[in-house]
């Protein structure tokens, strides 16, 4: 199987490939989902010295990793509800906490970049914008808890008339610029990554889906052709594997997200609508997000659909709300067109725990997937290596299932969102 057709893998700079397994093999650590979850997870074992297998059911960066927006942002899915219940904890330093998550992502992907030498378009700069007046108090109480944190030289306050002299669009009230934020070509990152994992012994197969995990003694992972015998298995495929399912069943529903990009534009046009080529995305509950490429593309997403159900034409579904952003490009043609599903937890918190003895699984970003995938990675990692501390705050998190699983969830989670949308559109000034 081949990856799906769009912006990345058609701009991909290497597209790697693995075997397919066809045998009987042992390891410390087996990993289910080639995707950054994955990946990142395999670099974080193999640089401890664990021998690693990785099997992925279709190609590495398949799912979401080599389909989403680009963006790595400092905004950590679920973290005031995370806060509600941090704080609960007698002693526990819960604000400190979710600071040091909040940045770490970013840390972890550049240091990787500059060691193993991946080349992923990295852009630096990226725009929460106010999309009504009443978004402005909460994106500058960001602002001032950043200073608190000591991030304040990363982050600033535009007035209307300074953010629309750097984003040329008749949209927003205001918002705020973050300095250390970036983008990158998600595909390309992912590769790069599972290639570092291959050069320091992980052993990665593709076209490799797990058909059964026997865990009644030590791990068994169970493939078409193949066998794995682990001594820990890590379940990393999020939205896209049903392992475990009377653990997990209910924690997350899958959600479609929508992306586009146009064909290149011209220096010219670059430079009048977005010259610094920001990333943005705005302060709504259902969001538009989107960026300008490398090659001088407009890459934009929004209007997640949280009925479970594909977009049908992603295109006629998301041109208005670009040419009301940008009207001057109103009817630019659209060369790729693409979406993917995303696991949303209902409290948005990340979902990270030990399914089973010796199964653990990492899954459920809410839409923040490349830079949580990166830190949870890293927490798991530390965990099978003897440091529980932040992996035991995690797995402590309470969560609520939603009851029948995805057949029920979608639409409870579909009605649940109509109702905010609404309620924000009425009350939008």
């Amino acid at each position: 199987m081949q990856r799906i057709d769009n912006y990345y893998s058609s701009t991909v700079n290497d597209p790697g490939e693995y075997p397919q397994l066809n045998d009987e093999i042992s390891c410390d650590i087996a990993i289910v989902g080639g995707g950054l979850t994955g990946v990142a997870s395999a670099v974080e074992l193999s640089e401890l010295g664990y021998s690693v297998v990785l099997l992925e059911a279709n190609r590495i960066g398949w799912g979401a990793t080599g389909r989403n927006g680009g963006q790595v942002t400092g905004s950590l899915s679920g973290d005031s509800a995370m806060l509600k219940q941090l704080e609960q904890r007698d002693g526990f330093d819960a604000a400190k906490f979710i600071w040091d998550l909040r940045w770490r992502g970013q840390d972890i992907i550049k240091q990787r970049i500059a060691k193993y030498q991946i080349e992923c378009d990295l852009i630096h700069g990226h725009l929460h914008t106010a999309w009504s007046k009443k978004a402005i108090p909460e994106l500058q109480q960001t602002l001032k808890d950043a200073q608190t944190w000591g991030f304040d030289g990363h982050l600033e306050w535009l007035e209307p008339e300074a953010l629309h002299g750097i984003l040329n669009t008749p949209l927003y009230h205001g918002g705020l610029y973050n300095k250390r934020n970036f983008h990158v070509h998600s595909l390309n990152l992912c590769i790069g990554e599972a290639r570092a994992a291959a050069s320091i012994g992980c052993r990665i197969f593709e076209q490799t889906a797990v058909t059964k995990l026997d865990t009644s003694n030590s791990p068994v992972l169970v493939t078409e052709h193949g066998r794995v015998n682990a001594k820990t298995v890590v379940l990393a495929g999020n939205a896209y594997h049903r392992l475990c399912q009377p653990q997990l069943k209910g924690l997350l529903v899958p959600a479609i997200l929508a992306n586009m990009t146009t064909e290149p534009l011209t220096d010219e046009q670059v430079s009048d609508l977005n010259p610094q080529r920001l990333a943005v995305y705005d302060s709504r509950l259902v969001l538009d997000y989107y960026r300008i490429t490398t090659d001088n593309r407009l890459m934009f997403g929004g209007g997640t659909n949280y009925s479970g159900r594909d977009v049908d034409n992603v295109r006629s579904s998301l041109r208005p709300a670009l040419e009301a952003t940008f009207p001057s490009l109103t009817g630019i043609n659209i060369d790729f067109a693409w979406t993917c599903t995303a696991g949303i937890v209902p409290n948005r918190i990340p979902l990270l725990g030990r399914a089973q003895k010796n199964v653990y699984y990492s899954q459920g970003y809410s839409g923040h997937g490349i830079a949580s995938s990166h830190i949870l990675a890293e927490i798991l990692a530390q965990a099978l290596h003897g440091e529980l501390s932040r992996f035991d705050t995690f797995s402590q998190f309470k969560h609520r299932k939603v009851p029948f699983g995805q057949q029920l969830g979608n639409p409870l989670m579909a009605i649940g969102m109509a109702y905010y949308q609404l309620k924000e559109r009425l009350t939008d000034y």
